[in-house]
């Protein structure tokens, strides 16, 4: 009797565990289904629509090289940038909105899609010093977060959406689908990888890529040339140049929270702000008598990487003029002028202390980034994606340094540090400009 008790015991206990395994692998089976379908689906709509956003900002960008006139409207542009802002009723607090977001602190409304883009547009048309990744993010993320609304997902998985549609709008922009997969993932708690979001991420990332490419919007790509062979004087150059970016993000960083606050204390108006500001940076762009600090700075950065040629006070301009433009009401990103700020300061460097100002200046691009945004594999990534693999170790020793270097010094208010920089443990300290 106790050896069929046993028996039965055993036949109960195969049979619940059958039964579990099966209803786990139905849970995968339909997540992975479900998240294919609904990658593909944002990886296609948001691609599309960041793709139209990168063909306005080339078109306005070129307009603009082919009519200097419209630089003089930048103060205009910005009237305009502030009344759709104020007449529509949407505070923008750009990619830090997309952030809170995701972690259930705000909610990114689908209208700030059109609202950044033609505010974008408008500052790249009269020369504002801006990028342009901090409007694709926000597109992408209120797509996403639109569509988990539609499709009534629970408050989780829209988050993965929102990350979704960010990875889809980077990916799109940029070209850069791999760092645009994790960059998603990572920069929203810097210590903690949301990798419930990565199979949704690395597919939106990667159609939306292909997408952009197939109507061509190609990706960014630089020859990085005279690339030295990694020795100890070489390695122990690259630490020196990385621990520079670190100081120039947290300067960059700085500049950016000091124009917002003398901005807040001065020019409380922000009619009067926008005007004031645009007023400012035309006389500077005079006195200098030269139009490479305006938009994104891709010229400077192609200058840097393929020619190793940078101005030595290029990027102490590029940080004035982009922390005038960003905090004064106008839209964009400070990105790709990190990139750029990056590239020249790098390429100064590798001419001073005797290492290829090409590999310097993309070394400085990936570092910059890194301090800017607490993201070390995404800087990676980028760097990878970007210039190639042939320099890896002096972009992984750049990235390296100028992270642990940088402090808790960081682009987003509403990143959080949650694990310590320099010690395994708990930290969870907030970092921004």
């Amino acid at each position: 009797m106790e050896k069929e008790n046993k028996k039965d015991e055993n036949k109960s206990v195969i049979k619940d565990t059958a039964l579990e395994y099966r209803q786990g692998f139905q849970r995968s089976v339909g997540n992975f289904f479900k998240w294919m379908v609904l990658a593909i689906l944002v990886g296609y709509l948001v691609g599309g629509v960041s793709s139209l956003f990168a063909y306005v900002i080339t078109y306005v960008t070129n307009f603009r090289a082919g009519h200097s006139w419209t630089f003089y409207l930048l103060p205009v542009a910005g009237l305009c940038i502030v009344f759709l802002y104020q007449k529509i009723g949407q505070e923008d607090r750009g990619t830090n909105q997309v952030l809170s977001t995701i972690r259930a602190e705000d909610d990114v409304p689908l209208r700030s899609a059109p609202l950044v883009f033609v505010a974008t547009a408008l500052t790249h048309l009269t020369g504002g010093s801006a990028g342009r990744e901090g409007a694709a993010i926000q597109l992408g993320g209120s797509i996403g977060n639109q569509l988990g609304r539609w499709f009534r997902l629970d408050r989780e998985d829209r988050h993965v959406m929102v990350m979704c549609g960010m990875s889809a709008a980077f990916a799109a922009v940029f070209g850069t689908p791999m760092a645009a997969a994790v960059f998603a993932m990572e920069v929203v708690s810097v210590g903690i990888m949301y990798y419930s979001a990565l199979l949704p991420c690395v597919i939106s990332a990667l159609i939306a890529s292909k997408f952009a490419a197939g109507i061509g919007i190609h990706p960014e790509s630089f020859h990085v040339s005279n690339i030295p062979e990694l020795t100890m004087v070489t390695g122990v150059k690259m630490v020196v140049i990385a621990a520079g970016c670190a100081v120039v993000s947290i300067l960059f960083c700085l500049a950016l929270k000091g124009a917002g606050e003398f901005y807040k204390r001065w020019l409380k108006n922000p009619y009067i702000r926008v005007v004031v500001a645009g007023l400012v940076i035309i006389a500077i762009t005079t006195l200098l008598q030269t139009t490479d600090y305006m938009g994104a700075g891709s010229n400077l950065i192609e200058r840097a990487v393929e020619h190793g040629e940078a101005n030595p006070s290029a990027f102490l301009w590029k940080i004035l003029l982009t922390a005038l433009t960003m905090k004064a009401g106008f839209r964009g990103g400070e990105i790709v002028p990190s990139f750029c700020i990056g590239a020249t300061f790098g390429c100064v460097m590798g001419q001073l202390i005797g290492l290829s100002p090409s590999v310097c200046a993309a070394a400085g691009m990936a570092a910059l980034f890194c301090g800017m945004t607490n993201c070390p594999i995404t800087s990676i990534l980028i760097a990878f994606e970007l210039f190639g693999f042939q320099g890896a170790s002096y972009y992984l020793i750049a990235v390296a340094v100028s992270y642990a270097c940088s402090g808790y010094f960081g682009l987003y208010s509403k990143q959080t540090i949650v694990y310590s920089k320099y010690k395994a443990k708990y930290d969870s300290r907030r970092t921004g400009a």
